[in-house]
C-alpha cells in the first residue's frame, strides 16, 4: 500500500524532483482586460450541503493545491508521467483503507504534506512537500476533513511506479530534506494581500516547483526563484517581473485573466502542464486569491535571463483574411482548398515540390490555427497571433510544441498533435520560421533543421 507516498514518485533523483502538480506557462506582454473577466469563475465541484463547512473549505484548498492534476478528479490516481526512466504513476488518495489514505490520522496527513513522511516510509519529493511545508494548520485540517468525504475508490491504480536502485531507497530523502525543505522563506514588508499571494504562489499552488531552476541536489535554486526551468518536453518560463525576460510588462489584471482563463487574446495561451493547472486549479480560485497571486508576482525579485522576449511589433502582425473567416469554418475550408490548388499548380509549372513555408503551414496547421493565425475561438482552437512563445529569442518552446503537440486548458479544447513523426526536422524548422515571422511579427527567424533535431533529442 502506497497512500500519498508515491504522489508521482520521483522523475529521478537527477531530474526536477518536484515535477508533480503543475505548471508551464506561455506568457507575453499582456493587455489589460475588463474587470468583468473576474466574474467568470466556475462553480467549485465537490462541495455539498451535506458536508461540514470545514470539509467544503477543504475542497477549495484541494483545488488551490492542484491535487487533481496528478490524482485525477476522483483522486483514484494512476496518472502516467513520462520521464527519462519510464512512466511513473500517481497513487490513490481516496479514503480507501486498503488502497488509499483511509487509515491516515490528521497528524499523519500533516506530516506527509509538510515533511514528506507517510506512516512507515519517506515520500519522494515529486509530491511537493518542500512547498507544502508552509501549509497552515487550518488548511491541513480542512483538507483532512474534506478527504474524509471523498467517495472511496476501493481499488489500486492500474499501474504503480517501480524506481530502479538506488532511487527506490526512500530513506535517502531524509538527507535531501535537510538541504531543501522548506523550498521558500517568507519575506517581510509585504501588504496583507501580497502575504496571501505569497502563501498561494509559494505554498499551495507551489509555482516554484516548475518555474524555478534546480540546484546541484535537485532542490529549488532559491537565488533564481521563479526565473524559469525545463520541464520534460516543456519549459516553464520566467515569471518574475523582469521587463525583458519575465512578466514585468503584464498588469495584475493580465495575470488574473490568464490564470482564470488560460489565455490572453493575441498574447498568451496555456498549454501542457500549465493548461492542467488552469483546468484543475486556478480557474476555480476566488477573485481575491487571484488578485493576491498577481499582486505578489509583481513584487518578487526580478531576475533577467538569456531567454528574452522580442518585443511585439503590432504593425507586423497579420490582419484577418476577411471579417468573417475567423468564425466561418466553410470559408476557411474554401480558402484552404484554393490555396492547395494554387500551390499544386505553381509546383507543376515550376517543377518544384510543395514545400514552401506557407504551404507547409497551410497543409499542417491552418485547419486548426486558421489561415491567418487567428484560429476559431468558438471551437476553442488557439489563436497564435502575437503569442510570447513564438517571440522568445530561444525558439525551443515553439519547436517543442510543433514536434510534440500540446493539450489545451479545458477538456473541450482540442488537443494539438505532434508532428515529429510526420514532418522532417527541415519542415518543422520551416514552419517554425514562418510562424515566428508571420504571426509573431519578428523581422526574421533562422531556426535550422539542426536546431529542431537538438530540441527533439533533448526532450525525447
Amino acid at each position: 500500500m502506497k497512500p500519498l507516498s508515491a504522489v508521482m514518485p520521483a522523475l529521478s533523483f537527477s531530474l526536477a524532483l518536484g515535477l508533480s502538480l503543475v505548471s508551464t506557462v506561455v506568457m507575453a506582454e499582456g493587455v489589460s482586460l475588463p474587470i468583468d473577466t473576474l466574474h467568470s469563475r466556475i462553480s467549485l465541484p465537490n462541495v455539498s450541503p451535506a458536508n461540514s463547512a470545514l470539509a467544503n473549505r477543504g475542497a477549495y484548498v484541494a483545488r488551490t493545491a492542484d491535487c487533481m492534476a496528478c490524482h485525477r478528479e476522483d483522486y483514484s490516481g494512476g496518472v502516467p508521467i513520462e520521464t527519462p526512466i519510464g512512466n511513473i504513476y500517481s497513487t490513490n488518495i481516496t479514503p480507501s483503507k486498503k488502497y488509499g489514505i483511509g487509515n491516515y490520522t490528521e497528524a499523519d496527513l500533516k506530516k506527509a504534506l509538510r515533511k514528506g513522511r507517510a506512516p512507515g516510509h519517506q515520500i519522494y519529493p515529486a509530491m511537493p512537500y518542500p512547498s507544502y511545508h508552509g501549509l497552515t494548520d487550518d488548511d491541513v485540517s480542512a483538507l483532512f476533513a474534506y478527504f474524509q468525504t471523498v467517495p472511496i475508490v476501493d481499488k489500486p491504480p492500474e499501474k504503480t511506479t517501480h524506481l530502479p536502485f538506488p532511487l527506490n531507497i526512500r530513506s535517502l530523502m531524509l538527507a535531501w530534506n535537510v538541504i531543501n525543505v522548506p523550498s521558500t522563506e517568507n519575506r517581510s514588508g509585504l501588504t496583507q494581500t501580497q502575504q496571501r499571494g505569497e502563501y498561494l504562489v509559494n505554498n499551495l499552488e507551489h509555482c516554484g516547483t516548475c518555474h524555478t531552476p534546480r540546484n546541484l541536489t535537485q532542490g529549488l535554486d532559491k537565488d533564481r526563484y521563479l526565473s524559469g526551468a525545463p520541464l520534460g518536453k516543456w519549459f516553464a518560463p520566467n515569471i518574475t517581473p523582469d521587463n525583458d525576460t519575465g512578466i514585468g510588462r503584464w498588469s495584475e489584471m493580465d495575470i488574473v485573466t490568464y490564470l482564470r482563463t488560460g489565455t490572453l487574446d493575441k498574447h498568451a495561451y496555456a498549454g501542457g502542464p500549465m493548461a492542467e493547472a488552469v483546468a484543475h486549479s486556478t480557474r476555480y480560485l476566488t477573485d481575491e486569491d487571484l488578485i493576491a497571486m498577481a499582486s505578489y508576482l509583481k513584487v518578487v525579485p526580478a531576475i533577467k535571463t538569456d531567454d528574452y522576449l522580442i518585443p511585439v511589433n503590432i504593425s507586423r502582425l497579420p490582419q484577418p483574411v476577411s471579417n468573417s473567416i475567423t468564425y466561418n469554418l466553410l470559408e476557411q475550408k474554401d480558402y484552404l482548398a484554393q490555396a492547395k490548388t494554387n500551390a499544386v499548380t505553381s509546383a507543376n509549372n515550376s517543377g518544384l515540390n510543395i514545400n514552401s513555408p506557407k504551404d507547409l503551414y497551410l497543409a499542417n496547421c491552418a485547419s486548426c490555427h486558421g489561415v491567418d493565425g487567428y484560429a476559431q475561438p468558438d471551437a476553442r482552437y488557439a489563436s497564435i497571433v502575437g503569442l510570447s512563445s513564438i517571440r522568445r529569442v530561444k525558439p525551443d518552446a515553439l519547436v517543442g510544441v510543433i514536434a510534440f503537440g500540446a493539450k489545451g486548458a479545458f477538456n473541450t479544447a482540442p488537443k494539438m498533435p505532434g508532428f515529429s513523426k510526420d514532418l522532417s526536422p527541415a519542415q518543422i524548422a520551416s514552419i517554425t520560421n514562418y510562424v515566428r515571422v508571420t504571426f509573431g511579427g519578428l523581422p526574421n527567424s533562422d531556426v535550422s533543421a539542426a536546431d529542431v533535431t537538438r530540441v527533439i533529442k533533448e526532450k525525447s
